[in-house]
């Protein structure tokens, strides 16, 4: 079975390389009929994709669905759509003044077949924000959802098999040794979203093709509580980042840091607040449940730990109901005085659990920070503007969000990526269209030229032509 799924990567691999052998610069109207088809595919099957990813969750809201992955892939493609033909457009660059009258010119050029590899967690979304850029660059793509998403990756094979001829664009489901063998095919370009532990191992594999990654990775991403901060507000917006989809975001707040002498003060704001959100768990449709009973069980035992070596552990359970019995439904669960050496705090939590950390100043918050690998994303709360720009300046992390949390996400013009150990590269609008590009640079030499001066014979032409040159640079 591995091996005929193997056989059937291979062939669809060299069926999209066949295509763009044939059509290596595809035009503007073909790039955006894929990109319309992209849409269509968007826009005609919502109530498909929200059930499939409900099914695979085992609870997660058709609304969390629209807003966190269709309508951001939606706002993508239009965004793509509009800007298309100036991404395209060959760009005039400045030439040298020894240069002249010749003239730069840098074209921005498809690559060939792109792989993408997406996760679980937003399955939708992480599949087709990629692709949206690379169809934009003029590419073909090949996509590895996960397979712990059972339901909704046949569906997208599926979805993509109704809207795409497969020298366009395909679907390879399979197992992680069907992943293993995905990330060794010699791909143009290889995007994968997803832990970064896994994300070394991709890297490595790709190496041996000198493919080059996007790593779309996590960690570590804190929340900072400055002393000046709208402490009601500041955090309303931490728990609802923390529990849009139980925490199983790559930039959710993984830990929030606040002024010494706040954390039961925060804790107890931040109880009240998820009450408000979610006022019950168990069957309440708007609350997400954990992925598998393996991320469950792991999350359990970062709290049972926790727990037996001293830390305060507080469950936000407003209705006091039984959970994880009959499905996988986690509470809220905030935790204070935890020591460093505890999973909860060296691992990525990826779950509805936030450690509170006090710190006595600014200087304390910055190192903390900067002795972990760094984050994917940092959130800072406050109206000191000292403050914020020492955070700004002093600390490195993939992307920041200041007073709200993850809304840089969806800035079409900006780049999203990390940095470090949360990933390498960027996509996302323009960035995502030039990642999956060979920007080309191009020198037109005019009939005008002076090149000549410089060739052998050597002489005393040559020396005068090369003195000259040496006063214009």
């Amino acid at each position: 079975m591995l091996q005929a799924r193997r056989d059937a990567l291979d062939a669809g691999f060299r069926l999209q390389r066949a295509a763009f052998e044939g059509q290596p610069f595809p035009g503007l109207d073909v790039r955006k009929d894929r990109l319309k088809r992209l849409l269509a595919l968007t826009e005609s099957h919502e109530a498909e994709i929200c059930a499939a990813i409900d099914a695979d969750f085992g609870g997660r809201s058709a609304q969390e669905t629209r807003l966190a992955e269709l309508f951001v892939v939606r706002a993508g493609i239009r965004h793509a759509l509009a800007h298309l033909r100036g991404w395209m457009r060959e760009r005039r660059v400045a030439t040298s003044l020894p240069f002249l009258p010749g003239r730069n010119r840098l074209l921005p050029q498809p690559i060939g077949v792109v792989g993408v590899v997406s996760p679980w967690n937003y399955p939708f979304q992480l599949a087709i924000a990629p692709a949206t850029a690379a169809l934009a660059a003029g590419n073909r793509v090949l996509l590895k959802p996960s397979e712990l998403t059972p339901r909704f990756s046949a569906l997208l094979d599926w979805l993509v098999g109704e809207h795409f001829a497969p020298d366009e664009m395909s679907v390879v489901n399979g197992d992680a040794e069907v992943g293993k063998a995905f990330v060794s095919m010699p791909f143009d370009h290889l995007l994968f979203t997803g832990s970064t532990a896994v994300g070394r191992q991709v890297a490595m594999e790709a190496a041996a093709n000198l493919t080059p990654v996007t790593l779309e990775l996590g960690g570590k991403s804190p929340a900072i509580f400055d002393s000046s901060c709208d402490l009601d507000a500041s955090v309303s917006s931490v728990a609802y980042g923390k529990l849009l989809n139980a925490g199983q975001t790559c930039i959710a707040p993984d830990y929030l840091m606040v002024p010494l002498g706040q954390a039961a003060t925060v804790a107890a704001k931040l109880a009240a607040a998820m009450a408000r959100l979610y006022p019950t768990l168990r069957d309440n449709p708007d609350y997400t449940a954990i992925i598998s009973e393996r991320h469950h069980r792991r999350l359990g035992d970062m709290i049972a730990e926790a727990r037996e070596n001293g830390a305060d552990v507080i469950e936000v359970d407003p209705a006091g109901e039984k959970l994880g019995v009959t499905d996988r439904k986690m509470a809220p669960t905030l935790v204070m005085s935890a020591s460093n050496d505890l999973r909860l705090m060296r691992e990525e939590i990826f779950g509805p659990v936030l450690p509170i950390i006090e710190y006595a100043r600014i200087d304390d918050a910055i190192d903390h920070v900067n002795r972990a690998e760094r984050p994917l994303a940092l959130y800072w709360f406050g109206r000191d503007r000292g403050n914020r720009q020492r955070i700004m300046r002093e600390t490195i992390a993939g992307g920041v969000t200041i007073n709200d949390c993850m809304l840089h996400l969806v800035q079409e013009r900006q780049p999203f990526g990390g940095v470090g150990a949360s990933g390498m590269g960027v996509y996302h609008g323009e960035w995502g269209f030039r990642t999956f590009s060979k920007e080309k640079p191009i020198f037109i030499q005019s009939r005008l030229s002076a090149g000549g001066l410089l060739r052998p014979p050597y002489g005393k032409t040559f020396e005068r032509a090369f003195r000259l040159l040496g006063l214009v640079t």
